[in-house]
């Protein structure tokens, strides 16, 4: 044993050492101290480490530091703190104004900077995450966990829905609001058996002086309070715009309110209806001149052989294959006109195709059906009558091929508004090909001039390839003559009264180093914006695009890929292995095809991720019903996935949002059945919800199966995906109580289109 004056002395030795292990810690360093009533934050400046504590409430570590920077003029007070780190190169402002504890970063120049490190412990119970429309993830949960480290680096404005995420303590949450969305990179690290995150944000050379803010809220114990946070500040900052101030502005979008949401496919000049003499067809094909023989040259080689083919009568395949391929030469003659060009001539692109339609009828006279303006397979006046007498008085029909259907048929159009549908046609200008490149995306095809001068141009000076290696990714502002000269030319001759841009709200936003005109990733997102405003404020037409993502959403009525996200791409089984019970299908044939048709099963995990009920989230809808209405993505419409079906359907219907169809002529008769049975329960209800915000979620049973929305007007949908009866609700149903009027029950019935 030591004596005991040398144990004296080594009682005194570990105070001592204890006493400078707490002045070494990092927050004891740093001495920042936030607090107010709520919550008391503490906050290490040299590292961004930050420990908030509730009031009444356990201590969480929200961010376990950063590379420790070098800290100089620190001035603090009780509820604001600034500095900088390494000799001025960054400023920092923390300031605590009620349950935000806002975060300002400025830099001297360009670079990239970490900023916030979750640790797995401040996880909780369970993670908020934006993923589409949005989930829930149980600490812990294997599954997600294998499935987030998978996907790489998040960007905030096009991986996610909402620039934000949250956990879950159960009395409160926490949630992260990047109040600037741009230039942000998140990263998941495994620690044990849950997930640590980081967030990284780029100052760019373009504008290295712009700040990045983002927020620390305390929330409820709701699990929709980041989201409910983030709207709240949209509104303070004016960057919400409510769906009744759109329809004030733009009336003719009340017709979205109610309406199922349709793609066609088979929107050709001609249908087999159309044809009445096969042999005379072909004769005319044979000749040796004229717009047969010319027509004769574009033919595939298939539909040629057909046309030589030596006995007299075409069986129905052979019809098929003729007019498909003769439809496909008309397209190919009436593109002659305007593609392969500097800079397409937009009123004769317009033109020409009516032209071209008139002379065909003269030349093939006898064997075409008379009267061209009745011509047509799914686009026609006969499907708009069909549709009609279903009894479906509010839809929006999209044509999925582009406009060319709407130049073809103007007349179907034109039935189609008058019997009080939206008619669109799908449209884009986010990619520009060369003159060489897939004739048949022909809304890509914007000339050689946009194709070279309106390029991203990237930071090492590369033109930015295009959609699926195709083309090359546009400048908005660049485009933009070219988008308001086309879209004004198509909309006067064809009659749509309704627009979707492809793309345009995704997210999917770049940095453009071009020396003449650069772009940042916001001016990028204003310019997406600006151009829907543009079709909706000088054609007054109800302008929709892709997903919706928050940053790109202003502008829009309606957004296609919320619901149900893009899924599995580039998954080999799912795009590439046709014997696989998971592939999707083929782009083809043209007028159906399978990759939108073609019903299979989804596989694992991404069943469960995206569908399992009890990890499903209404985060979007918490932040944007009221103004933006949101649907499927047209990969996965609502008939698309067998094996997940009537999940599918409960949260479309408990959400309130409009259910997604793709139609042909060949279909028409065994979808509709579907179609109408929903819409009977649906478009009341959205009528009354759709320019309503939903104010509350929760789960209403242990194993969240029974679910409840509620909105704004008091209205609440009870949802129970449970396969049997609980709490008085029937098995897979949904439950719609509305103030002062008696319960309504839908059960979805697992039937097959």
């Amino acid at each position: 044993l030591a004596p005991p004056k040398a144990h004296g002395r080594t009682l005194n030795l570990r105070r001592a050492l204890c006493i400078c292990v707490l002045l070494l810690s990092p927050l004891a360093v740093a001495g920042t101290v936030l607090e107010n009533p709520q919550w008391r934050i503490e906050l290490d400046p040299a590292n961004l480490a930050v420990r908030v504590t509730p009031s009444g409430g356990e201590p969480v570590q929200a961010s376990s530091g950063v590379a420790t920077h070098k800290v100089s003029q620190l001035q603090q007070s009780t509820q604001h703190a600034n500095w900088q780190w390494d000799n001025g190169a960054y400023r920092l402002n923390a300031t605590l104004d009620q349950r935000d504890l806002i975060l300002t970063i400025t830099a001297r120049e360009a670079g990239e900077l970490e900023i916030v490190r979750q640790p797995a412990s401040a996880m909780g119970k369970g993670l908020i995450w934006p993923l589409a429309e949005g989930h829930y993830v149980p600490a812990g949960n294997s599954l997600w966990q294998r499935f987030l480290l998978e996907q790489g680096d998040v960007n905030s404005t096009q991986d996610l829905s909402l620039p934000l995420w949250g956990v879950d303590h159960a009395s409160f949450t926490l949630n992260w609001l990047l109040t600037n969305p741009y230039n942000n990179r998140l990263q998941w690290q495994a620690e044990g058996p849950r997930l640590g995150l980081s967030l990284h944000h780029e100052f760019t050379a373009l504008d290295p002086t712009a700040p990045m803010t983002l927020r620390l809220n305390l929330g409820e114990a709701d699990l929709l309070a980041g989201a409910k946070r983030y709207r709240q500040w949209l509104v303070e900052q004016g960057l919400y715009e409510p769906l009744a101030d759109k329809l004030q502005r733009l009336p003719a979008g009340e017709k979205l309110l109610g309406a199922s949401h349709v793609y066609l496919w088979g929107n050709d000049l001609l249908g087999l209806g159309d044809v009445r003499d096969w042999e005379q067809l072909r004769t005319v094909l044979r000749g040796p001149d004229g717009l047969g023989a010319q027509l004769n040259d574009l033919l595939d080689s298939e539909a040629a052989q057909v046309v030589q083919a030596p006995q007299p009568f075409l069986d129905r395949y052979q019809q098929a294959v003729l007019l498909r391929g003769l439809n496909a030469a008309l397209n190919k003659k009436a593109r002659q006109g305007w593609q392969a060009t500097t800079e397409p001539d937009m009123p004769a692109l317009a033109q020409g195709y009516g032209a071209l339609r008139q002379q065909l009828a003269l030349a093939f006279a006898g064997a075409l059906r008379a009267n061209p303006e009745t011509w047509g397979s799914t686009l026609s006046s006969t499907t708009i009558k069909t549709l009609q007498e279903s009894g479906l008085p509010r839809l929006l029909l999209t044509l999925g091929e582009g406009w060319e259907g709407g130049l073809w048929h103007p007349e179907a159009v034109r039935d189609g508004v008058a019997a009080g549908y939206l008619m669109a046609p799908y449209d884009s200008y986010e990619t520009a090909l060369a003159a060489s490149e897939n004739p048949d995306w022909t809304t890509a095809h914007l000339g050689s001039r946009a194709y070279r001068d309106c390029a991203i141009v990237l930071k090492g000076g590369q033109l930015k390839t295009g959609f699926q290696k195709s083309g090359h990714y546009t400048d908005p502002r660049c485009v933009r003559p070219l988008l308001e000269a086309r879209v004004t030319a198509v909309q006067a001759k064809a009659g749509f009264n309704a627009w979707f841009l492809d793309a345009y709200a995704t997210g999917m936003l770049f940095d453009s180093y071009r020396s003449v005109l650069g772009m940042t990733q916001a001016q990028n997102a204003q310019g997406n914006i600006d151009a829907a405003r543009w079709i909706a404020s000088h054609l007054q037409l109800p302008v929709g695009s892709e997903d919706g993502n928050a940053t790109t959403a202003r502008g829009v009525l309606f957004a296609h890929g919320m619901q149900t996200p893009v899924m599995g791409w580039g998954d080999r089984e799912m795009t590439q292995d046709k014997q696989s019970p998971y592939y999707v299908g083929a782009w083809y044939p043209p007028e159906e095809p399978a990759v939108f048709f073609k019903r299979v099963p989804l596989k694992e995990p991404l069943r469960s991720v995206y569908f399992a009920p009890a990890m499903r989230l209404p985060l979007y809808q918490a932040v944007f019903h009221g103004s933006v209405i949101t649907s499927h993505h047209w990969l996965f419409d609502s008939l698309k996935l067998s094996n997940v079906q009537a999940e599918n359907e409960l949260a479309q219907l408990l959400y309130n949002v409009p259910p997604l169809y793709h139609l042909s002529a060949a279909t028409l008769k065994q979808r509709l059945p579907m179609i109408q049975r929903q819409d009977g329960f649906f478009r009341p209800l959205h009528e009354r919800l759709a320019t309503q915000a939903m104010t509350d979620f929760r789960w209403l049973s242990n194993d969240r199966l029974v679910q409840q929305t509620t909105f704004a007007d008091g209205t609440r949908l009870v949802a129970n995906f449970a396969q049997e009866e609980r709490d008085g609700y029937a098995g897979q149903s949904v439950t719609a109580w509305v103030v002062g009027e008696r319960p309504v029950e839908e059960q979805v019935a697992q039937q097959r289109p």
